[in-house]
């Protein structure tokens, strides 16, 4: 039986396009780093663009943030659109640029190739989907975690020597400027405002008065805030107003983290005396100090009222009170103190907030892996709650970040221990 041979020609497979999308970041705010930023974005689109089987996809930078933190916006969003199933590649220009930890490196890695996502590092030309990626990566991240270790204690070094010597750091203060020479000199206009806030509570205004009156006056704090009960707090208690300046309030946890921690004795302080013009004598500043002493024991219900992590913190936006906690079988809950006592008629809009969802806001905002009452007070001044759903958290430093926040499900917010209690209670009920 003769063969018979045939030549079977198959189409040529289309050729897979790689949905390719770029991370760039820049770690200061600097009009030259600014620059360098535009450029790595004009870059890797034009990259990206030109390149036979990529699909442009974007790119993600961003600017003055740290690289030791997982807060980059963009980054999240990039990663976001990773969980999508959005993207096949990113490229980015190398290990430090995409994290200096370690940990939060291999660990975003990881899920990356869970999602089969393949990370290009331009300058180690590391594919961190490759056999040899992640050995290399963690080689490699672990030198830049070192290294951003190095850095940051001669940053320390230098600050803190600094210190010794009375030199002070970048200090934003109501009432004053830095001049070329790093030295605090008056500005007349918020100097007159500082001394109109020592009298008015010298006369009997209390502190949540004074703040009303200058938010309705239209004076904004030095960041451009709403004032409030703690800021007017920190103005009448901060020595700088006399001519001193106490250094080293504050230092920050460690390199990773970098959060701001308030100096309760780990380490040294230095009170540099007369070190810039005062703006308040000492003796009405003395004469505050006895006031706000004598008013917090004439105000103080320690004896009877239990304080809890965030007592005194939360302020409704619609009538001013504070915050007080209730506590419900299915757990805590935080409601406006006008609409616990006085009923919905006096607030009505005010609404309760889970504790557990609150907490939960709170180690988002400050990037804690749990709850933590001593870096909360020392970060967060005050949590507003301006309308429902919505809670502003006013930092120390001055700044503020939103953050919105939705009711859980019954079934999400009962535990296992209430869920048995109910079905102990309909038995009984049955029977």
């Amino acid at each position: 039986m003769e063969r018979i041979i045939r030549k079977i020609e198959k189409k040529p497979k289309a050729p897979t396009f790689l949905r390719v999308a770029a991370y760039a970041r820049v770690s200061s705010g600097k009009e030259a780093m600014l620059h360098s930023l535009a450029t790595q974005i004009n870059y890797y689109q034009q990259m990206i663009e030109n390149h036979p089987g990529w699909t442009f996809c974007g790119v993600f930078a961003d600017e003055a943030v740290t690289g030791t933190k997982d807060s980059r916006e963009n980054f999240q969003k990039l990663l976001e659109k990773c969980r999508r199933k959005e993207l096949d590649m990113i490229i980015t220009k190398s290990v430090s640029r995409f994290a200096r930890n370690t940990v939060t490196l291999l660990e975003t890695i990881r899920k990356l190739k869970m999602l089969e996502v393949d990370v290009y590092f331009e300058e180690q030309n590391i594919h961190s989907i490759s056999n040899d990626g992640e050995l290399m990566l963690t080689i490699l991240a672990s030198y830049a975690q070192a290294e951003s270790l190095s850095v940051s204690e001669n940053m320390k070094w230098r600050i803190r020597k600094g210190f010794q010597e009375g030199k002070i750091g970048s200090i934003t203060i109501f009432g004053y400027r830095r001049n070329t020479d790093g030295q605090l000199e008056i500005e007349p206009q918020e100097a007159e405002i500082v001394r109109m806030i020592f009298r008015d509570y010298l006369s009997g205004m209390g502190q949540t008065a004074i703040a009303h009156k200058l938010n309705e006056m239209g004076i904004p704090t030095r960041q451009g805030n709403l004032w409030t009960n703690p800021r007017i707090k920190e103005l009448l208690t901060n020595e700088k107003y006399i001519g001193n300046m106490l250094l080293q309030k504050y230092y920050r946890n460690n390199h990773i983290e970098k959060i701001k921690t308030k100096n309760h004795g780990e380490l040294p302080q230095y009170l540099v005396e007369d070190s810039h013009e005062a703006i308040i004598d000492i003796d009405t500043f003395q004469s505050v100090q006895e006031m706000l002493k004598q008013r917090e024991q004439q105000y103080s219900h320690e004896g009877n009222m239990k304080r809890y992590p965030l007592s005194g913190m939360i302020q409704c936006g619609y009538c001013g009170k504070n915050y007080q906690r209730k506590m419900y079988p299915q757990g805590g809950t935080w409601l406006c103190a006008t609409f616990l006592r006085r009923g919905k008629k006096y607030c009505p809009k005010a609404k309760q907030i889970p504790e557990n969802i609150l907490y939960e806001i709170i180690c988002d905002v400050l990037h804690l892996s749990e709850f933590d009452e001593i870096i909360v007070r020392d970060n967060i001044q005050m949590i507003l709650v301006p309308k429902s759903y919505e809670l502003v958290f006013v930092f120390h430093d001055g700044h503020t970040e939103k953050r919105h926040w939705e009711h859980r499900s019954r079934s999400e917010s009962w535990t296992d221990k209430m869920k048995k209690q109910a079905s102990e209670r309909s038995k009984k009920c049955q029977e």
